[in-house]
């Protein structure tokens, strides 16, 4: 299952879709979820230690100016990429 999460981690419970997700599943961070790979955050620490495959949308994190201060650990894709994770994984649920 493709899990994308849109809110700040700072304002919303990034672990609890965490608990719910499964092996095999993936986490897109999109719109102010890319806050959740800002390095040396809480919520970046929590994404680093789950065995989950976890990406950011590149195009959300240069519109928050938000390039140099985002982890390197977390794989940054494009568009395309997304299309091809929702084609992926036929299951989609939006936090």
């Amino acid at each position: 299952m493709l899990y994308t999460f849109r809110y700040s981690p700072f304002n919303a419970d990034i672990r609890a879709i965490l608990r719910y997700m499964q092996p095999g599943d993936c986490l897109l961070l999109i719109e102010d979820g890319v806050l959740a790979g800002l390095t040396d955050t809480v919520p970046l620490e929590d994404l680093l230690v789950s065995s989950l495959s976890v990406y950011a949308l590149q195009e959300d994190i240069e519109a928050r100016g938000l390039a140099v201060r985002f982890s390197d650990k977390i794989p940054r894709i494009s568009y395309t990429d997304f299309v091809n994770l929702t084609i992926e994984h036929q299951q989609h649920f939006a936090w």
